[in-house]
């Protein structure tokens, strides 16, 4: 039941209509050096996400939390390498394959409407989930700014989604992403630079207060930290495109792993330091733990601002699947309007940060990043595979259950429970 005499089936023709390219990764002529694949990596992976680690790792024990990053990190990069080898085992089948440009062209060559339908689903969520954090991290960080009960009638977090609200309209409306992609490259440039700036002021915090850490926080709160670590990670839907349009494809791998290294050691050292700043007092989103000064002001500022113009950037693979799949692939402003309301809705609902990031990584990112690749991967090679190979899809597979399952129960209770 392998995939060799279905090679030449017309179900495995890929349809003209769109596809779910990633928004920063367009199709050009001119292939990518591996500087350049190295950057763009980073950028498919780094976001808002990181802004909680510091309050997880209060959660999880600092030592737990450097467990687990390296733990999601290696299961991330194997999880990419898979969805990578399944693509380039289909394309060099006899009887031909249409180019594989995206992880749903992937779905559909193996699974077909089935497959397309399934990481369709995943990446709506996904996008939109990382879109509600931006809107709750944009809120949060200017009612911390402005410290006030109430502003016009409205909550202070209610008061500025509103604000937010007319402006992405408009930015979501336009339909080419050409002039707003450079913006979400300034954004992750603005990311390290703020990060860096973070991460100096935790170290001098710490030198003062040196407050009590603990090192492991328990069984309770590990599927809790295992979906933000995911969140965090989470950019396995652009794998494709980026070594679609690498040069050197031979060396892709390593330098996706040098670039899964770089952002684990980042990940880890801006948790604990973090965290070893302000001990206890770690909030969901550390940037409000700093203090009044001026370089605290610029910092949090920045992150907005960047945030907002990204804001459009990951809403875009929500809109191709929306749009192909109730507008014939055109262009629809309405729907584009409906979903950022939907968004807003949900982003006024989730009372904290780090919470929703959990529940986002652990129930969407867990199956799109490890349940899928393995299974896709499982049914292209079935027939060749060694059993190790065969048991190590299998393990993933059923991990991801059990960890979506559990983290997904663990971050609704955190959400829903009172918080002191």
């Amino acid at each position: 039941m392998g995939f060799d005499e279905e090679a030449g089936s017309s179900t495995n023709v890929l349809p003209p209509f769109p596809r779910e390219d990633t928004p920063l990764i367009t199709k050009s002529e001119h292939l990518s050096s591996q500087p350049k694949t190295f950057a763009n990596i980073f950028i498919a992976i780094v976001g808002a996400g990181v802004l909680g680690l510091p309050y997880t790792f209060k959660k999880t024990g600092w030592v737990f939390g450097i467990l687990m990053i390296v733990f999601v990190a290696f299961l991330t990069y194997h999880c990419m390498m898979l969805l990578v080898k399944t693509r380039r085992k289909l394309e060099s089948k006899n009887g031909g394959f249409s180019k594989i440009n995206s992880f749903g062209d992937l779905g559909f060559t193996v699974c077909g409407e089935v497959g397309r339908f399934s990481v369709d689903i995943m990446i709506l969520l996904t996008q939109a989930g990382f879109c509600v954090s931006y809107l709750i991290f944009i809120a949060n960080t200017f009612a911390h700014l402005s410290n006030t009960k109430k502003v016009l009638g409205f909550s202070p977090k209610a008061f500025y989604i509103w604000s937010c609200f007319p402006f992405q309209l408009g930015l979501n409306s336009i339909p080419t992403l050409t002039h707003l992609a450079p913006l979400s490259i300034f954004a992750d440039v603005v990311d390290i630079g703020a990060m860096g700036v973070v991460m100096v002021e935790d170290i001098m915090i710490y030198m003062q207060t040196k407050p009590v850490l603990q090192a492991f926080g328990g069984l309770s709160v590990v599927f809790y930290g295992l979906g933000v670590a995911v969140y965090a990670f989470e950019g396995i839907g652009m794998v494709l495109p980026l070594e679609s349009e690498t040069r050197d494809k031979a060396k892709f791998g390593r330098n996706l792993g040098i670039s899964m290294g770089f952002i684990s050691l980042m990940y880890i050292g801006f948790g604990v330091l973090g965290y070893m700043a302000f001990g206890e007092d770690t909030k969901d989103i550390i940037t409000t733990n700093l203090g009044k000064g001026l370089i605290s002001l610029l910092v949090q500022l920045g992150l907005c601002i960047n945030l907002f113009f990204t804001f459009p950037l990951m809403m875009n693979p929500v809109y191709e699947v929306c749009e192909r799949r109730f507008c014939e692939g055109r262009y629809c402003i309405w729907m584009r309007w409906a979903l950022v309301l939907a968004v807003s809705l949900v982003a006024l609902l989730v009372p904290n940060f780090a919470d929703f990031l959990s529940l986002v990584g652990s129930s969407f990112c867990i199956v799109l990043g490890f349940v899928l690749p393995s299974l896709f991967h499982l049914m292209v090679f079935q027939d060749e595979m060694k059993l190790g190979v065969l048991i190590s899809d299998i393990v993933i597979m059923v991990l991801g259950v059990i960890l979506g399952i559990s983290g997904t129960a663990s971050a609704t209770i955190e959400i829903f429970s009172v918080k002191v």
